[in-house]
C-alpha cells in the first residue's frame, strides 16, 4: 500500500476512535455507567444462592436489584426470596416498562433512576448491583485508564449511598464492576463473606482511586456485609 493511503488509513481509523470515545462520553448522563442492557434468566445462581443462605431467617427481606434492566435479575430473585417484597431500578424508563408489563407482583416494584437518592435510609437486607457499575468497553480492551468513561468518584458517591441504603448486617453484593470497593472510603464499613473463583469472575481490568488501570491480581471480593455498629453509614 502506497504510504500516501496507509497515512489515509491511519487518520480515519483515529478519527473513527476519537468519534467513539467522544460518543461514549457525551451519552454518558445524569451518572450512568453500563450502556449496555444485556442480561440473562438466573445469571449469577451462586451468588443469589448464597444470598438467600446468608438471609435465611430473614423471609419477608426488602430487596433491591440495582439497574435491574428488564427484570430478568427480579424475576430469579423472587424464585430464591419467594416472599421478599423486592425494588428494581434502572436508569432506562423503557426498562422499567418492560419490567412493568411483564412482572404482576404486589411485593414487587420499578423505579425509573440513576441512583439510590431516594430510597429510604437503613431499608434493604441486600443491595444487588451486578455488571452495572462498569462500561462495556473497558471489560474488554487494554485501556490503561477509565476516563472519560468512568471516574472512580462517580463509583464511590454510588456505593456510599448503597451503604446509606442498607440495614446494619444487610448484604452488598458487586460483581463486575471496573473500580474496587476496598478502595472506596465506605468499604471499612464492610466485611468480605464471599470471593468469586477465578471461573466465576468476569474478564474485567479494575482501575484505581486515580483512574488509572490496575495490574497484578484480581480483585475477587463479591458480598460485603454491612457491620451491624455502622448505622450512621
Amino acid at each position: 500500500m502506497p504510504l500516501k493511503e496507509k497515512a489515509k488509513t491511519l487518520s480515519n481509523r483515529l478519527r473513527h476512535s476519537l468519534f467513539s470515545v467522544r460518543y461514549r462520553v457525551r451519552h454518558r448522563v445524569n451518572g450512568r455507567f453500563q450502556p449496555y442492557h444485556h442480561t440473562l434468566p438466573n445469571r449469577y445462581p451462586w451468588l443469589f444462592q448464597f444470598a438467600a443462605d446468608a438471609l435465611r431467617g430473614r423471609e419477608e427481606c426488602r430487596l433491591l436489584s440495582f439497574g435491574c434492566s428488564s427484570g430478568d435479575e427480579v424475576i430469579s430473585l423472587r424464585q430464591y426470596f419467594p416472599k421478599a417484597h423486592i425494588t428494581g431500578i434502572d436508569f432506562d424508563a423503557g426498562n422499567i416498562t418492560r419490567c412493568r408489563a411483564r412482572i404482576k407482583d404486589p411485593a414487587i416494584r420499578f423505579a425509573v433512576a440513576a441512583t439510590t437518592a431516594d430510597e429510604v435510609a437503613h431499608s434493604y437486607d441486600a443491595i444487588f448491583c451486578l455488571a452495572v457499575l462498569c462500561h462495556g468497553y473497558l471489560t474488554i480492551s487494554d485501556a490503561p485508564q477509565a476516563d472519560p468513561l468512568l471516574y472512580f468518584d462517580d463509583f464511590e458517591r454510588v456505593v456510599s449511598d448503597f451503604s446509606r441504603c442498607l440495614k446494619p448486617d444487610g448484604l452488598l453484593l458487586l460483581h463486575t464492576t471496573s473500580f474496587r470497593f476496598c478502595d472506596t472510603g465506605i468499604a471499612n464499613a464492610f466485611e468480605v463473606l464471599l470471593e468469586a473463583t477465578p471461573e466465576q469472575m468476569a474478564a474485567d481490568l479494575h482501575f484505581g482511586r486515580d483512574n488509572q488501570r490496575l495490574d497484578g491480581e484480581r480483585y475477587r471480593a463479591v458480598v460485603f456485609r454491612k457491620c451491624e455498629n455502622s448505622l450512621l453509614v
